[in-house]
C-alpha cells in the first residue's frame, strides 16, 4: 500500500508540474483543484460508466444461480457485504469489480468466461475480483486512471503553451518553451508508467488475496491459464482506459497492448500462485 501511495503522489507531483509551467503558481493551484473535481467524479459515478460502456446486464439470484452462490460464499469468507452481479454479453473470456467501496460494489462476468470455466475455476476468478473490491483497489485504480487523464489534458495545454512561447512561473514569458515542451512530452509517458505500476501491484495483491479467500492457488493459476489463451482468440472489444479493471488485459492481442500492458505477466502470476500453492 506504501508503494500505491507514493506512486499516487506522484501522479499528483506531475499534474502540479505541468500547472505550473503552464500558468505559474495559478496554473498549479487550478491543475490541482481540477484533479480534484476530477476525482470526486470518478469515486461517484465510475461504476455506472463503466458497467454501461460494456452493455453489462444486472442478473439476480434465478437468473445465474452458480454466480450467486460462488459470489455468497466469497463474501462470507471476507466478511464483506454481496455486491451487484452483471453479465457482459460478449464470448470473450474476462471478469472486472467496479465500484467505489464495498457496500457499493459490482462484479462482472463476461458470458464466455462463464463458458470456459469450471466451478472451481470461476471462484478463483470471482475471489480475485471480491478481493479488488475488498481491497479498495478500484478506488485506488479509478483515481488513478483520472489523475492520468488529467495529465493528458493538461500535457496537450502545454503544447500549445510551448507553441506560443511559454509562461514561466507567474506570468513571467520566454525562456521556458524549451522546458514546457519536454515537460509537455515526458509527462503522459511517465504518468502512463505510473499507472501500470499502481495496477500491476494491485493485480498482484489480489492474486494473493484472492488465494486466500478462496482456499484454492491452483483454481486461479488454472483460470489465468485458461483466460491468457482465450484472449488471444477472442480478445474483448475493449476500451485502453479500462482495460486495468479487468482480470487479465482484455487487449493482449495486440502487440503494442502487450508492451504497455497494465496487467504482470500471465507467466509470473501463474507461477506465484503455483509457489504459493506448493507451500501450502
Amino acid at each position: 500500500m506504501l508503494r500505491t501511495a507514493l506512486l499516487l503522489a506522484a501522479l499528483t507531483a506531475i499534474i502540479l508540474l505541468i500547472g505550473q509551467y503552464v500558468g505559474g503558481t495559478a496554473g498549479m493551484a487550478v491543475a490541482f483543484l481540477f484533479a480534484i473535481a476530477m476525482n470526486f467524479a470518478s469515486y461517484w459515478f465510475s461504476d455506472r460508466i463503466v458497467l454501461r460502456l460494456y452493455n453489462a446486464q444486472p442478473v439476480d439470484e434465478a437468473q445465474a444461480p452458480e454466480l450467486y452462490r460462488i459470489v455468497r460464499d466469497l463474501c462470507a469468507r471476507a466478511g464483506m457485504p454481496m455486491p451487484r452481479l452483471y453479465i457482459i454479453p460478449s464470448l470473450a473470456a474476462n471478469a472486472f469489480a467496479t465500484g467505489r467501496n464495498p457496500r457499493h460494489a459490482a462484479v462482472a462476468v463476461t458470458e464466455g468466461i462463464l463458458r470456459l470455466m469450471n466451478e472451481r475455476e470461476l471462484t478463483g476468478v470471482l475471489a480475485h475480483e471480491i478481493s479488488h473490491v475488498k481491497n479498495r483497489d478500484i478506488l485506488i485504480s479509478s483515481v488513478a486512471a483520472t489523475m492520468a487523464g488529467v495529465i493528458m489534458m493538461a500535457a496537450s495545454m502545454a503544447r500549445w503553451g510551448a507553441v506560443f512561447g511559454g509562461v514561466s512561473r507567474d506570468g513571467e514569458r520566454g525562456g521556458n518553451a524549451l522546458a514546457l515542451l519536454a515537460t509537455a512530452l515526458l509527462a503522459p509517458f511517465a504518468a502512463m508508467l505510473i499507472q501500470m505500476a499502481i495496477s500491476r501491484t494491485r493485480e498482484y495483491a489480489a492474486d494473493d488475496s484472492g488465494a486466500d479467500h478462496s482456499e484454492d492457488p491452483e483454481a486461479l493459476a488454472s483460470a489465468l491459464l485458461k483466460l491468457g489463451a482465450a484472449s488471444e482468440r477472442v480478445p474483448l472489444d475493449a476500451s485502453p482506459q479500462t482495460a486495468h479493471l479487468f482480470i487479465v488485459n482484455p487487449l493482449s492481442g495486440h502487440a503494442l497492448a502487450r508492451l504497455f500492458s497494465t496487467h504482470p505477466p500471465l507467466e509470473d502470476r501463474i507461477e506465484r500462485l503455483l509457489s504459493r500453492a506448493r507451500r501450502r
